[in-house]
């Protein structure tokens, strides 16, 4: 079993930034991907950055060039810098971490840290 605990949500102007970090606890390995995905309530849920145990890193397009995954295989963490940041980047984000190599939408889930953009 595996518990993620994530921290570093918050409400930040349009052009601003904030720094998203979660923490797995538990049994996990480093094989296991990590990931951020975000709800926007309506919405399906939707795949931020991940990266593998491999450490190969992947970005929606809508993240690409604005944020930065990164991750801590002795700790088991993985932080999420997002910068330049939009109003649709409000959403409820997620982290996960899935026992495959890719991030397939299915394994252990955090509660969620609300982050909004607003002027």
């Amino acid at each position: 079993q595996v518990e993620l605990v994530e921290s570093g949500g918050g409400l930040v102007q349009p052009g601003g930034s904030l720094t998203l970090s979660c923490a797995a606890l538990g049994y996990m390995q480093a094989t296991y991907t990590m990931a951020w995905y975000r709800r926007v309530p309506g919405n399906e849920l939707e795949l931020v950055a991940s990266i593998t145990g491999a450490g190969t890193i992947t970005y929606a397009d809508s993240a690409k060039g604005r944020f930065t995954l990164s991750r801590n295989f002795a700790r088991n963490t993985i932080t999420l810098q997002m910068n330049s940041l939009k109003i649709q980047d409000t959403a409820v984000y997620f982290c996960n971490t899935d026992p495959r190599a890719f991030a397939s939408g299915q394994g252990y889930w955090g509660q969620g840290t609300q982050v909004t953009v607003s002027a």
